[in-house]
C-alpha cells in the first residue's frame, strides 16, 4: 500500500482581514480532539479577544504570507485541491493544528509566545499536538517544513513516520540561505499538491523558483530521515 503524506506548515503573520463565517466554534475544526486546548488558549486570551468574537475564513484563505502566496491554492483544481486539503496541516500557536479548509478568524499569536497562566506556547502545546500527529504521522511520509519556532511544539521522539523529510536551502557556497526559505517552500507544497509525489528524491525535476536544485550528493538519507538540501545556482 502507498505511504500517506502528510506537509506540516507554519502559519503567516500575514492574513486576509475580515470575513464570511460565524465565530470560531468547537466542532469545526479537523483536528476536533484540540477543541479543549483551543478553548484554554483563549480563555488565557480572554473573552473580549478578537479570536472569540470576529467572522471566519478558511484558514487557506486567511494565511496570506509569502509562502502562501507562491503556493497560491486558489487556482489548484481536482485532485490537487484535494491533496491540498487532505494532506496539509499548519502548527499554531492558538488553534494547535489547522487543516486548510478549517474556519478561523483572523488573529495575531506567536507560537514563541508566554501566555499566563499557559507559559510559552510551543511548550504548553507540545504533548497535545504530539498525541494528535502520531496517528496521523504513523507510518506516513511527512514533510516536515516547519521553522524553529514551530517545531519546538512537535515531539518527534514520540513520533513513528515512514519517513521524515526536511528542506534545507543553501548557496553555492553551502550557506544557509533564509531570504528566499518561504517562497521556495511554498513552490515544494504547490509540487506536491499537483503531483502526489511522495518520493523526496523525485524534486530532482521541480523547476524551482531562482533556480535552485536539488543536490542529492550534500542530501542526507537515513531511510526514516531524509535532510534534502537545495542548492542556488552558481
Amino acid at each position: 500500500m502507498p505511504a500517506r503524506s502528510l506537509v506540516l506548515l507554519p502559519p503567516s503573520e500575514g492574513k486576509a482581514p475580515g470575513g464570511s463565517g460565524p465565530p470560531w466554534a468547537p466542532g469545526t475544526m479537523a483536528v476536533a480532539e484540540l477543541d479543549d486546548a483551543r478553548r484554554q488558549v483563549l480563555a488565557a486570551l480572554g473573552r473580549r479577544h478578537p479570536a472569540t468574537t470576529e467572522p471566519t475564513l478558511p484558514a487557506i484563505e486567511r494565511y496570506t504570507g509569502v509562502l502562501y502566496r507562491e503556493l497560491d491554492a486558489a487556482s489548484l483544481r481536482g485532485a490537487a485541491r484535494t491533496r491540498l486539503r487532505r494532506d496539509v496541516r499548519i502548527v499554531s500557536g492558538l488553534w494547535g493544528l489547522v487543516a486548510p479548509a478549517d474556519p478561523i478568524p483572523d488573529y495575531r499569536l506567536k507560537m514563541s509566545a508566554s501566555v499566563a497562566p499557559l507559559g510559552r506556547l510551543s511548550t504548553w502545546w507540545r504533548p497535545q499536538i504530539t498525541a494528535a500527529l502520531a496517528p496521523r504521522v504513523r507510518g506516513a511520509v511527512v514533510w516536515d517544513l516547519l521553522p524553529n519556532e514551530h517545531a519546538a511544539a512537535v515531539d518527534w521522539s514520540a513520533l513513528a513516520p515512514r519517513r521524515r523529510v526536511t528542506v534545507r536551502f543553501v548557496d553555492a557556497e553551502d550557506r544557509t540561505v533564509s531570504h528566499w526559505n518561504k517562497l521556495l517552500k511554498g513552490s515544494i507544497v504547490r509540487w506536491l499538491a499537483e503531483t502526489g509525489n511522495r518520493d523526496p528524491f523525485a524534486l530532482e525535476g521541480l523547476e524551482h523558483p531562482h533556480g535552485y536544485r536539488l543536490d542529492s550528493a550534500a542530501t542526507v538519507d537515513h531511510g526514516t530521515t531524509v535532510a534534502l538540501v537545495l542548492r542556488a545556482p552558481g
